[in-house]
């Protein structure tokens, strides 16, 4: 088939799924395909500087590759000839792993991650990284070497972080999947800032091999990887490739993640949260979810309002905050380390709450991290008790619709506008930590807008019944579709 056929506009807005069964009908080849994702990337990504790093030749080899299998008769497998992305923290052989720090410019692995590995082994054309922030730690995405992503839907505001990149790309129909990972909502956070779709899995069922940062080989359970992407359907496809276990553990180990718990809406039982005291909410995003909670009853679905397996929101946010942040410690340069110590013991040093918490995170003693993994064992049994009674629960991604991006500040001076006055920028990591925390799976829904801004939801379930979670997201889908922002979308649909 010819390289220079005319591949239709619509086509930027297809499924991962759609795009492998057109491909496998050979309405079109995956070098033609590939093509015309890099003419779109070429056209519109500049705008909002969302991909920032192809290897454009060795992609256009595995196109021809894979085409030559077809003709063959073979099948890569379930991303056959798939043009996709990857967020810059996964490290691919041969290709730069920043965190978007300069003094990491110079690193390129010579090995790629085991989810890397296993996406090419089903077939995906990986032909570039997304943007992150710095080190990951930030819900903006920007960076000196790589610059500022910006939100499709407002260039002026963040697509979210750390896997800003990869939710900008989807939302723009640059690509139809990515992976990111997430630990402080940096897949669910992005998703619902930019109207897509994103699983953050169940912690231990993705392998991290792979992607250990620098010299450091100590798994850390709060971080996981995941896919975002325009369908719920294309989230279960790409975490059907990566997930499993890896290395020493699949001599024994084999993943069989039970089947959801239910498949049609009037056969869930759901709870939900709307607020919370300590990370208030922007009442658009809480008018968003009351609006789909009546919609879910008109559909015959249970659902119980405000509860929750825990009363102590300050305290469930400290004991996250401890662990999150004390599992970075080791990383920290020693002079970052040694002023977190003189923090916590010269009363009076100039800082704000959440630099104090990250202070006592960081330099904490042993046994005060381990009486929080403690407080963290009996939070995993209460949720496990409360999901004897609910199959999921819906809150907030985090406390408002996309905001404007703010560069002037580091992120420890940062506010948020929220219900008319300012809030301390840091108070959404209680929603992110709400699934990180007890380790439960968390699918990020879009449901609806504050003005042109898209709003999303997570849906968390119960520990290792992530088909639950996206079972009920693929039900929400229904009611609520990706919508393309417009400066992106096919001249048809403007």
């Amino acid at each position: 088939m010819s390289l220079d056929i005319e591949l239709p506009d619509a086509l930027a807005f297809a499924s991962a799924s759609e795009l492998v069964r057109r491909l496998e009908a050979r309405e079109f080849t995956a070098r033609a395909l590939l093509e015309f994702t890099l003419a779109r990337v070429d056209r519109l990504n500049p705008e909002i500087n969302a991909i920032v790093f192809t290897d454009l030749p060795a992609a256009r080899e595995r196109a021809d590759q894979a085409d030559a299998a077809m003709a063959r008769g073979e099948s890569c497998g379930p991303l056959h000839g798939l043009p996709m992305t990857v967020k810059e923290t996964n490290n691919v052989a041969g290709w730069p792993t920043t965190y978007g720090d300069p003094a990491m410019a110079g690193f390129v692995p010579t090995r790629s991650a085991v989810i890397v590995e296993r996406l090419r082994a089903a077939g995906a054309i990986i032909f570039g990284k997304t943007n992150v922030p710095i080190h990951a730690l930030d819900w903006q995405s920007y960076n000196t070497i790589y610059g500022t992503t910006r939100n499709p839907w407002d260039l002026d505001r963040t697509p979210g972080g750390s896997s800003g990149g990869s939710s900008a790309a989807l939302a723009a129909g640059l690509v139809s999947l990515e992976i990111g990972s997430d630990a402080g909502g940096s897949i669910r956070f992005p998703a619902h800032f930019c109207g897509v779709y994103g699983h953050k899995p169940t912690p231990g069922i993705v392998p991290v091999s792979g992607n250990e940062r620098g010299e450091s080989l100590v798994d850390n359970d709060l971080v996981v990887s995941g896919p975002l992407a325009r369908t719920v359907a294309d989230l279960e496809r790409a975490l059907d490739v990566i997930a499993g276990p890896a290395g020493p553990a699949a001599k024994a180990w084999r993943l069989d993640l039970p089947p959801p718990r239910a498949r049609r809406l009037a056969d869930f039982r759901v709870a939900y949260v709307t607020d919370s005291p300590i990370a208030e909410v922007d009442e658009p995003v809480q008018v968003a979810i009351r609006a789909l909670v009546e919609r879910l009853k008109t559909f015959g679905v249970r659902v119980t309002a405000d509860t929750l397996p825990f009363d102590d929101h300050v305290a469930h946010h400290a004991t996250y905050l401890q662990l999150l942040r004390g599992s970075a410690s080791a990383r920290l340069p020693q002079a970052a380390f040694e002023d977190a110590v003189h923090r916590l013991t010269e009363p009076g040093s100039n800082a704000t709450p959440y630099v104090l918490r990250m202070a006592q995170a960081h330099a904490q003693r042993h046994r005060d991290w381990i009486m929080a993994e403690e407080r963290r064992a009996v939070l995993k049994r209460d949720w496990a008790t409360f999901f004897e009674s609910y199959d999921v629960l819906l809150a907030p991604a985090t406390v408002c619709a996309a905001f404007p991006i703010d560069e002037a500040r580091p992120r420890e001076e940062r506010v948020l506008q929220i219900n008319g006055h300012a809030v301390d920028y840091n108070d959404q990591l209680f929603w992110a930590g709400i699934a990180t925390l007890p380790s439960l799976p968390a699918t990020a829904v879009p449901i609806g807008y504050d003005a042109h801004l898209p709003i999303g939801i997570q849906v968390i379930g119960p520990y290792l019944e992530d088909r639950t979670t996206l079972a009920f997201a693929a039900e929400i889908e229904r009611l609520h579709p990706f919508v393309a922002p417009q400066r992106f979308a096919p001249p048809a649909e403007r």
